[in-house]
């Protein structure tokens, strides 16, 4: 399920939605809009496209830039090192889902009841 952020109106649970134009998502995350741009060129974000071709950021797409500078400043990695990582977060992601979809299933299987096996003579 999504998170609110504080953001007004209709956008407020949904951290998918495009909300912002690619001059604020710069001030956002303090970078220059062409650094966007060259994220977007190396596959790190995908902003959405408006009719008129304009980039629409999410604020995840915000926080994915964020922890992209947090690897790059913490870590030191580069971008085709955050982007490695990037990949490595999702397969994580979707493992734990998938491992829970596991768990949830297995503990269903646990709790139905067999009948007892026929022990004829």
């Amino acid at each position: 399920m999504a998170r609110t952020r504080g953001i007004p109106g209709d956008f407020a649970g949904d951290d998918d939605q495009p909300i912002y134009v690619i001059s604020i998502a710069a001030r956002l995350v303090g970078m220059h809009q062409q650094t966007l741009r060259y994220y977007e060129r190396a596959g790190l974000v995908e902003p959405k496209r408006t009719g008129g071709n304009i980039r629409m950021y999410s604020n995840s797409d915000i926080e994915r830039i964020r922890q992209i500078q947090r690897w790059i400043d913490d870590f030191g990695v580069n971008l085709a090192g955050a982007e490695i990582m990037m990949r490595m977060n999702q397969q994580i992601r979707a493992l734990q889902e998938e491992l829970a979809a596991t768990r949830s299933e297995l503990d269903r299987l646990r709790s139905t009841r067999l009948p007892a096996p026929y022990r004829g003579s």
